[in-house]
């Protein structure tokens, strides 16, 4: 592996564990392999969402600032969404 950076970090004890106890399975070589892979799902879920932290506080205060729903229930939200999505792929 060319150009690593040796690094040191703390974990919680439960971590710890879990990642001890999935290099003890055979799921990776060394506690540094599944480091590593946890990194790079962290950053391509980063990656995938597309927003920063600053844009993620703007859409939560854009959604406190609009205000109570006017749908009654999660049943609601979710008719309606099903609509849009429905309405969207005729559309489309």
């Amino acid at each position: 592996m060319a150009n690593v950076e040796k690094i040191t970090i703390a974990l919680t004890p439960e971590m710890a564990g879990f990642v001890r106890s999935a290099v003890d399975a055979g799921e990776y070589a060394s506690t540094s392999e599944a480091i590593r892979d946890a990194v790079r799902e962290w950053k391509e879920r980063r990656d995938l969402l597309g927003y920063t932290v600053e844009e993620l506080r703007e859409l939560v205060q854009e959604g406190i600032d609009s205000g109570l729903s006017s749908r009654a229930s999660m049943d609601d939200v979710k008719a309606e969404a099903r609509r849009r999505f429905d309405a969207s792929r005729r559309d489309a």
